[in-house]
């Protein structure tokens, strides 16, 4: 069993620190905000520029803002995505479950500009309505 088919039979809660996006490609992703709730991470690759293998443990919606080719390999090397070959553009609003490691070759024109909103675990309260008019 590789390290990736190890990390893949985790949660991403248990993957490493030393793999988070920020950590492990710092020149790609900068942190523009963060609380106990919510990560917002602003991603850019520039044209012939790959990131380092990195994760993304929280499910995030992601806003692209520039759009170029690209590869996205596994932690192994491994071609999961060639998007000269799907030849399909990403819609500029998307849902991402939480990735795991992975690197972006920007083998396109222009440069890769994405910003990421990252829930973090959120624990749900009840709120209680008093003093609401019918309650």
């Amino acid at each position: 069993m590789t390290d990736q088919d190890q990390i893949e039979n985790q949660s991403p809660q248990e993957w490493p620190d030393s793999l988070d996006a920020l950590i492990a490609a710092p020149k790609h992703h900068t942190l523009l905000f963060q609380n106990d709730r919510v990560r917002v991470l602003e991603t850019r690759i520039p044209r012939g520029d790959t990131t380092a293998v990195h994760t993304h443990r929280w499910a995030s919606a992601i806003h692209t803002l520039s759009w170029s080719d690209f590869i996205r390999r596994d932690g192994n090397g491994k071609i999961l995505l060639d998007t000269r070959v799907s030849k399909s553009k990403p819609p500029e609003f998307a849902w991402s479950d939480p990735l795991p490691p992975h690197s972006i070759e920007n083998v396109g024109e222009g440069e890769i500009r994405l910003i990421m909103v990252e829930l973090k675990t959120v624990e749900l309260k009840t709120v209680e309505l008093k003093d609401q008019p019918g309650k």
